[in-house]
C-alpha cells in the first residue's frame, strides 16, 4: 500500500472520529430534558459493549458450548451486581476450565 493512501485513510479516520464528538457538542447547548433521549443515551455504552462482546464469547472458543456456558454465568454474575472485572474474570475462568476438560 502506498504511503500517500495510508495517510489519507488515517486523516479520514481522524475526521470521522472527531466529527462524531464535535457535532453533538455544537448542536446541543443545554441539558437534555427529554426522558426518551436521556434513557437512550444512558444505555448506548452498555449496548455497544454487549454487541462487541457477546458474539466473540461464543465464536472464539473451539466449540460453542463453553462460550454459551460462560455467557450464562456472566449474566448470572452481572445479575448479582458484580463489577465488570469480576464478571469478565469468571467468564474467562469458566471458558478456560471447560476447554481443558
Amino acid at each position: 500500500m502506498e504511503q500517500h493512501s495510508i495517510l489519507i485513510y488515517i486523516l479520514l479516520a481522524i475526521v470521522v472520529t472527531n466529527m462524531i464528538r464535535v457535532i453533538p457538542m455544537a448542536f446541543i447547548k443545554g441539558p437534555i430534558n427529554n426522558r426518551f433521549v436521556r434513557s437512550f443515551l444512558y444505555y448506548v455504552p452498555y449496548v455497544t459493549l454487549a454487541v462487541m462482546t457477546f458474539p466473540d464469547m461464543v465464536l472464539t472458543t473451539p466449540a460453542y458450548w463453553p462460550g454459551v456456558v460462560a455467557l450464562l454465568a456472566g449474566i448470572v454474575a452481572a445479575w448479582f451486581r458484580l463489577g465488570l472485572f469480576p464478571v469478565a474474570a469468571i467468564c474467562s475462568i469458566i471458558v478456560y476450565l471447560l476447554i481443558i476438560i
